[in-house]
């Protein structure tokens, strides 16, 4: 049986996951989008190196920032880790907030690689440009994409530009079940005590040296790789231009972090038959 531990940024799926692997003998398997990436781990929030060193971890770190990392490469890691996992007896604890790759992995899509096309002329547009666009080439898509979700926009027009097929008509020839069995469990604090953590983990995260990190890195790298449109990243980009001031962005950071919160709910509510609990002992006793 293969566990999944969903839940909104902030809400603890990491420090469950670890104590659940714990008690079951299980083995802990990222479902972040942007934890996967190498070097950037204060804004992504991974979990410490003490912690992954109490259980082992899988699809943390192993990604260089110079490449671009997608869903189609997602569902055929997770699933190699899935099956190393399960032949060793152990059990796979997925825990994560992109329930997009969750889906990938565990449901039967196919996200078949695909021919890149130019997206240049794509990348100048604002967002609600891009959104405009997504919406003459494929309704039903831009229907279930929100409109400031660049990545998701951008992916679908380039599915359509690619394939010459709409990404909603390839979705909806899917039946869309598990190919696993597995169980859903989600963490859901209340919204407020969810925000009061987010700004606590903000402030923490500065604290910690953010600044220092994003900046370096940005230096590095420039501001081009996907991985940079990480929250806690992207905001940061006019402080280095001389256009914000750092507080500004510490208030950006957690706007658009409390946003996220409600767009993670919205879908683990809504995509998954998930049950929710707030402690090990509510799922371990749901007769695993």
């Amino acid at each position: 049986m293969i566990i999944v531990i969903a839940g909104a940024t902030g809400s603890g799926k990491s420090h469950l996951a670890v104590e659940l692997a714990k008690r079951i003998d299980g083995e802990v398997i990222n479902a972040d989008a942007f934890q996967v990436y190498q070097e950037l781990s204060i804004a992504t929030a991974k979990p410490s190196m003490e912690m992954r060193k109490e259980v082992p971890h899988h699809l943390f770190d192993f990604v260089p920032l110079t490449e671009e990392y997608n869903v189609y490469r997602y569902q055929q890691d997770l699933r190699a880790v899935l099956k190393d996992v399960i032949a060793r007896g152990k059990t796979p604890i997925i825990a994560g907030g992109t329930g997009l790759y969750i889906r990938a992995g565990l449901f039967d899509y196919d996200f078949s690689e695909t021919d890149h096309p130019d997206m240049s002329e794509y990348d100048a547009l604002s967002d609600e440009q891009l959104y405009q666009k997504l919406w003459e080439i494929d309704e039903e898509s831009a229907k279930a994409i929100h409109p400031h979700n660049r990545v998701r926009v951008r992916r679908a027009i380039e599915i359509f530009l690619s394939s010459g097929r709409k990404k909603s008509e390839m979705l909806n020839e899917q039946k869309h079940e598990p190919i696993y069995p597995v169980k859903f469990f989600g963490l859901k604090p209340e919204r407020e005590e969810l925000y009061q953590k987010v700004e606590k983990r903000v402030d923490q995260m500065f604290e910690e040296g953010l600044v220092e990190e994003d900046t370096a890195l940005i230096k590095k790298y420039g501001t081009s790789p996907r991985a940079f449109r990480a929250i806690g990243v992207k905001e940061l980009f006019p402080y280095l231009e001389g256009k914000a001031s750092l507080e500004s962005v510490k208030d950006e950071i957690k706007k658009n972090t409390r946003h996220y919160v409600k767009r993670q709910d919205t879908f683990f509510a809504h995509q998954f038959e998930i049950t929710w609990v707030s402690s090990i002992e509510e799922i371990l006793s749901s007769s695993l």
